[in-house]
Protein backbone atom coordinates (compact mmCIF):
# COMPACT_ATOMS: atom_id res chain seq x y z
CA UNK A 1 0.00 0.00 0.00
CA UNK A 2 1.26 3.80 -0.44
CA UNK A 3 0.37 6.47 2.43
CA UNK A 4 1.34 9.26 2.25
CA UNK A 5 1.51 12.72 0.79
CA UNK A 6 -0.42 14.14 -3.23
CA UNK A 7 -0.73 17.13 -4.53
CA UNK A 8 -3.52 17.56 -3.00
CA UNK A 9 -3.17 15.60 0.18
CA UNK A 10 -1.36 14.35 3.14
CA UNK A 11 -3.56 11.79 3.99
CA UNK A 12 -3.54 9.35 0.92
CA UNK A 13 -4.31 5.90 1.22
CA UNK A 14 -3.91 4.08 -2.18
CA UNK A 15 -6.06 1.23 -1.28
CA UNK A 16 -8.85 3.53 -0.22
CA UNK A 17 -8.28 5.19 -3.04
CA UNK A 18 -8.52 2.10 -5.36
CA UNK A 19 -11.69 1.05 -3.50
CA UNK A 20 -13.26 -2.01 -5.28
CA UNK A 21 -11.54 -1.01 -8.46
CA UNK A 22 -8.33 -2.00 -10.85
CA UNK A 23 -5.67 0.53 -10.63
CA UNK A 24 -2.38 1.47 -12.39
CA UNK A 25 0.23 2.61 -11.12
CA UNK A 26 2.87 5.27 -13.30
CA UNK A 27 6.45 4.73 -11.39
CA UNK A 28 8.22 8.27 -12.45
CA UNK A 29 11.62 8.95 -11.28
CA UNK A 30 11.18 12.67 -11.14
CA UNK A 31 8.96 15.75 -12.06
CA UNK A 32 10.19 17.94 -14.68
CA UNK A 33 11.34 15.11 -17.11
CA UNK A 34 10.51 15.36 -20.33
CA UNK A 35 9.27 11.76 -21.36
CA UNK A 36 7.21 11.48 -18.12
CA UNK A 37 5.70 14.85 -18.73
CA UNK A 38 4.00 13.39 -22.37
CA UNK A 39 3.25 10.00 -20.64
CA UNK A 40 0.98 11.63 -17.45
CA UNK A 41 -0.16 13.92 -20.20
CA UNK A 42 -1.11 11.15 -22.09
CA UNK A 43 -2.60 9.25 -18.78
CA UNK A 44 -5.08 12.41 -18.12
CA UNK A 45 -6.43 12.15 -21.92
CA UNK A 46 -7.50 8.76 -21.49
CA UNK A 47 -9.14 9.09 -18.10
CA UNK A 48 -12.75 8.37 -19.46
CA UNK A 49 -11.15 5.01 -21.17
CA UNK A 50 -9.81 3.81 -17.95
CA UNK A 51 -12.94 4.80 -16.15
CA UNK A 52 -14.78 3.06 -18.62
CA UNK A 53 -13.10 -0.19 -17.56
CA UNK A 54 -13.07 0.67 -13.84
CA UNK A 55 -9.75 1.53 -13.70
CA UNK A 56 -8.18 4.43 -11.25
CA UNK A 57 -4.55 5.99 -12.03
CA UNK A 58 -2.43 7.30 -9.92
CA UNK A 59 1.13 8.76 -10.30
CA UNK A 60 3.83 8.32 -8.58
CA UNK A 61 7.12 10.52 -8.30
CA UNK A 62 10.27 11.33 -5.94
CA UNK A 63 8.74 14.70 -5.48
CA UNK A 64 7.02 17.21 -2.40
CA UNK A 65 3.40 18.35 -3.27
CA UNK A 66 4.68 21.82 -4.13
CA UNK A 67 6.81 20.39 -6.97
CA UNK A 68 4.17 18.16 -8.16
CA UNK A 69 1.78 21.17 -8.32
CA UNK A 70 4.06 22.81 -10.12
CA UNK A 71 4.77 20.31 -12.45
CA UNK A 72 0.70 19.40 -13.19
CA UNK A 73 0.59 22.85 -14.18
CA UNK A 74 3.45 22.80 -16.91
CA UNK A 75 2.08 19.66 -17.92
CA UNK A 76 -1.40 21.64 -18.75
CA UNK A 77 0.15 24.75 -19.85
CA UNK A 78 2.67 22.53 -22.55
CA UNK A 79 -0.08 20.06 -23.39
CA UNK A 80 -3.44 20.89 -22.30
CA UNK A 81 -4.00 17.78 -20.46
CA UNK A 82 -5.54 18.71 -16.81
CA UNK A 83 -3.56 16.12 -14.35
CA UNK A 84 -6.51 15.57 -11.97
CA UNK A 85 -5.29 11.88 -10.61
CA UNK A 86 -3.30 11.59 -7.43
CA UNK A 87 0.53 11.74 -8.05
CA UNK A 88 2.36 10.48 -4.88
CA UNK A 89 5.26 11.93 -3.10
CA UNK A 90 8.38 10.08 -2.38
CA UNK A 91 11.21 13.14 -2.03
CA UNK A 92 12.95 10.91 0.75
CA UNK A 93 13.12 7.64 -1.31
CA UNK A 94 11.18 5.65 1.70
CA UNK A 95 8.53 4.43 -0.44
CA UNK A 96 10.99 3.51 -3.15
CA UNK A 97 13.15 1.87 -0.88
CA UNK A 98 10.70 -0.24 0.94
CA UNK A 99 9.14 -1.37 -2.98
CA UNK A 100 12.41 -2.31 -4.23
CA UNK A 101 11.96 0.25 -7.10
CA UNK A 102 15.30 2.33 -7.22
CA UNK A 103 17.49 2.20 -9.93
CA UNK A 104 21.42 2.30 -8.56
CA UNK A 105 22.55 3.09 -11.87
CA UNK A 106 20.48 6.20 -12.36
CA UNK A 107 20.67 8.65 -10.20
CA UNK A 108 20.33 12.44 -9.69
CA UNK A 109 21.66 15.35 -9.30
CA UNK A 110 22.59 15.01 -5.71
CA UNK A 111 23.59 11.23 -6.30
CA UNK A 112 20.29 9.64 -5.23
CA UNK A 113 18.85 6.88 -6.84
CA UNK A 114 16.20 7.34 -9.10
CA UNK A 115 12.69 4.91 -9.29
CA UNK A 116 12.43 2.95 -12.14
CA UNK A 117 9.84 3.70 -14.89
CA UNK A 118 7.74 1.03 -14.25
CA UNK A 119 3.48 0.83 -14.80
CA UNK A 120 1.93 -1.89 -12.14
CA UNK A 121 -1.60 -2.87 -12.31
CA UNK A 122 -3.24 -3.84 -9.52
CA UNK A 123 -6.61 -6.50 -9.51
CA UNK A 124 -9.30 -5.47 -7.17
CA UNK A 125 -7.90 -7.82 -4.46
CA UNK A 126 -4.69 -5.31 -4.69
CA UNK A 127 -2.88 -8.30 -6.24
CA UNK A 128 -0.52 -6.98 -9.34
CA UNK A 129 -1.64 -8.54 -12.20
CA UNK A 130 1.09 -7.02 -14.66
CA UNK A 131 4.50 -5.10 -14.17
CA UNK A 132 5.93 -3.20 -17.30
CA UNK A 133 9.36 -1.46 -17.31
CA UNK A 134 10.62 1.43 -19.66
CA UNK A 135 13.71 2.85 -19.74
CA UNK A 136 13.97 6.68 -19.41
CA UNK A 137 14.55 7.24 -23.56
CA UNK A 138 11.34 5.11 -24.17
CA UNK A 139 7.97 6.61 -23.69
CA UNK A 140 4.99 4.25 -22.61
CA UNK A 141 3.10 3.06 -25.17
CA UNK A 142 -0.51 3.91 -23.69
CA UNK A 143 -2.37 1.74 -26.52
CA UNK A 144 -0.57 -1.35 -25.12
CA UNK A 145 -1.50 -0.60 -21.60
CA UNK A 146 -5.27 -0.50 -22.47
CA UNK A 147 -4.60 -3.72 -24.29
CA UNK A 148 -3.06 -5.07 -21.56
CA UNK A 149 -5.56 -4.39 -18.90
CA UNK A 150 -8.45 -5.67 -21.48
CA UNK A 151 -6.90 -9.07 -21.76
CA UNK A 152 -6.20 -8.91 -18.05
CA UNK A 153 -10.10 -8.01 -17.09
CA UNK A 154 -11.13 -10.44 -19.96
CA UNK A 155 -9.10 -13.67 -18.85
CA UNK A 156 -9.64 -13.16 -15.15
CA UNK A 157 -13.63 -13.43 -15.69
CA UNK A 158 -13.61 -16.18 -18.46
CA UNK A 159 -11.74 -19.61 -19.53
CA UNK A 160 -9.85 -18.18 -22.09
CA UNK A 161 -6.13 -16.72 -22.90
CA UNK A 162 -5.05 -13.89 -25.28
CA UNK A 163 -3.13 -14.62 -28.60
CA UNK A 164 -0.20 -12.38 -29.65
CA UNK A 165 -1.34 -8.91 -30.62
CA UNK A 166 -4.96 -9.74 -29.57
CA UNK A 167 -7.53 -6.87 -29.69
CA UNK A 168 -11.39 -7.03 -28.35
CA UNK A 169 -13.45 -8.63 -30.52
CA UNK A 170 -11.17 -10.88 -31.89
CA UNK A 171 -10.86 -14.40 -31.30
CA UNK A 172 -9.55 -15.95 -28.40
CA UNK A 173 -8.23 -19.06 -27.25
CA UNK A 174 -9.25 -21.72 -24.88
CA UNK A 175 -7.44 -21.98 -21.68
CA UNK A 176 -4.66 -25.14 -21.95
CA UNK A 177 -5.85 -26.74 -19.13
CA UNK A 178 -9.07 -27.55 -19.83
CA UNK A 179 -9.38 -30.75 -21.21
CA UNK A 180 -11.64 -31.30 -24.46
CA UNK A 181 -14.36 -33.01 -22.74
CA UNK A 182 -14.37 -29.97 -20.47
CA UNK A 183 -13.81 -27.12 -23.22
CA UNK A 184 -17.23 -28.49 -24.72
CA UNK A 185 -19.11 -27.98 -21.77
CA UNK A 186 -17.74 -24.66 -21.41
CA UNK A 187 -18.31 -23.64 -25.28
CA UNK A 188 -20.44 -26.54 -26.73
CA UNK A 189 -18.98 -28.53 -29.05
CA UNK A 190 -19.34 -26.07 -32.17
CA UNK A 191 -18.35 -23.13 -30.02
CA UNK A 192 -14.79 -23.42 -30.38
CA UNK A 193 -12.33 -24.23 -32.92
CA UNK A 194 -9.06 -27.54 -33.01
CA UNK A 195 -6.06 -25.85 -34.85
CA UNK A 196 -4.58 -29.27 -36.71
CA UNK A 197 -0.78 -29.25 -36.16
CA UNK A 198 1.45 -31.67 -37.56
CA UNK A 199 2.28 -32.76 -33.46
CA UNK A 200 -1.01 -34.19 -32.88
CA UNK A 201 -1.91 -35.47 -36.28
CA UNK A 202 -3.17 -39.25 -36.11
CA UNK A 203 -3.34 -39.43 -32.05
CA UNK A 204 -6.37 -39.50 -29.53
CA UNK A 205 -5.67 -36.93 -27.57
CA UNK A 206 -7.92 -35.53 -24.40
CA UNK A 207 -6.65 -32.14 -25.20
CA UNK A 208 -5.57 -30.40 -28.07
CA UNK A 209 -3.47 -27.72 -26.94
CA UNK A 210 -4.48 -24.58 -29.79
CA UNK A 211 -8.03 -24.19 -29.80
CA UNK A 212 -9.88 -20.75 -30.39
CA UNK A 213 -13.56 -19.15 -29.04
CA UNK A 214 -15.12 -15.88 -29.91
CA UNK A 215 -14.33 -13.53 -27.51
CA UNK A 216 -16.55 -13.83 -24.78
CA UNK A 217 -17.60 -9.79 -24.42
CA UNK A 218 -17.06 -8.99 -27.83
CA UNK A 219 -17.18 -12.05 -29.90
Amino acid sequence: NLVGSTQDTDAFNLYDYLGDNWGIIFMHPGDFTPVCTTELAAAANLIPEFEKRGVKVCGFSCNDSESHSAWIEDIKVATGADVTFPLFCDPTRDHSLSLGILDQTNKDAKGLPLTVRSVFVLKPDKIVALMLTYPASSGRNFDEILRAVDTLQLTSKHSVATPANWKPGEKVIVNFPLSDAQADEKFGKEGYSIVEVPSEKGKNLSKHYLRYTKDPLNG
